[in-house]
């Protein structure tokens, strides 16, 4: 089967043989040929694969397209319009300037981005007495290693001094619990959803023109209110539980979903355990400060005759919990 990529790989072959013995008007018609063999899709399959601008190709296929015949005159190599930054030299190191301030990433390497957007940078070179498009500004960041990228999150802040030995514990209460063959589990509240009609990401078949209507605005239903998944996983069997309540992320709700996971899997599934070990994130319906959560989880124990302990994880570090 012939790839994308195989086919640019050709057309970047063909174009290295024929670019030099065709003029101008025959390469671009011989573009407008393959762009139109390739389908659709073809003129950007071969803009990559050639290098050449998306218009050119347009044009290309125009002429296929009306039948134009050759004036005859052949524009010879350098003719045409010059560069702008040919006939300006002053200009890409006056986009340098305005760039420079606000760069981020390191300068020598082969990547740099800009948080300017090139409507902006258009304008501030305008009013230096340069003229540059957007489109112009566009290509002349592209061609001094620029590009469009979002912001990363690498950036960790000042590390608690004991923030190793706070991992190394939990990691230490996990291996006891799971080689004494006790239960272990990791439980988060997940993402809450608005209850009923309401425009959400992805697509259904529907007839055309036909969409589903949904709510104008994302205020929550008085009488549906929003689904409150909270998530228990089981570390040892690699399988999770979700209750799904309809009132409020609460502490009772979080501990009454760990009663429904034991009365329904755990207790089959760990029949002679003694002990519980439950990893949760710092805040939320399951934060160490919550009063509710530890009345709630004493009375979870008194029931079951579990010992239960809680090991939570520091905050800000809550990416690591099993059940995130």
């Amino acid at each position: 089967m012939v790839t994308a990529a195989d086919r640019e790989d050709e057309l970047s072959r063909k174009f290295a043989l024929l670019a030099p013995v065709l003029d101008e008007r025959q390469r671009r018609l011989w573009m407008a040929v393959e762009a139109r063999e390739a389908g659709r899709g073809g003129i950007t399959v071969v803009a990559r694969a050639t290098g050449a601008a998306r218009s050119t190709i347009t044009r290309g296929v125009d002429e296929l397209d009306s039948g134009a015949t050759s004036s005859g005159r052949v524009r010879r190599a350098g003719a045409g319009r010059k560069r702008a930054d040919a006939v300006d030299p002053a200009l890409t190191a006056a986009l340098e300037r305005l760039v420079d301030p606000d760069a981020r990433g390191d300068p020598e390497s082969p990547l740099r981005w800009t948080i300017k957007s090139t409507r902006q940078l258009s304008a501030s070179l305008s009013g230096q007495g340069h003229r540059a498009s957007e489109w112009l500004v566009r290509r002349l960041l592209y061609e001094a290693g620029y590009s469009l990228q979002a912001a990363a999150k690498q950036v960790e802040g000042i590390q608690h001094p004991d923030r190793d030995a706070q991992f190394r514990y939990l990691n230490e209460q996990v291996r006891q619990h799971q080689s004494g063959e006790q239960p272990v589990i990791s439980v988060d509240t997940k993402k809450k959803e608005l209850v009923g009609r309401y425009k959400n990401a992805g697509r259904r078949w529907q007839p055309a023109g036909q969409p589903e209507p949904v709510h104008t605005h994302d205020f929550p239903d008085k009488e549906l209110g929003k689904a409150v998944p909270y998530g228990v996983y089981d570390l040892a069997a690699d399988a999770g539980w979700v209750s799904v309540g309809a009132d409020h992320d609460t502490a009772a709700f979080a501990v009454a979903t760990i009663r429904r996971w034991w009365q329904a899997v755990g207790a089959y599934r760990y029949t002679d355990a003694s002990r519980l070990l439950i990893t949760a994130d710092a805040g939320g319906s399951n934060g160490y400060r919550t009063r509710l959560w530890k009345t709630e989880l004493a009375a979870f124990a008194a029931e079951t005759g579990l010992q239960v302990t809680v090991c939570h994880f520091p905050p800000g570090t809550s990416k690591w919990n099993k059940s995130a």
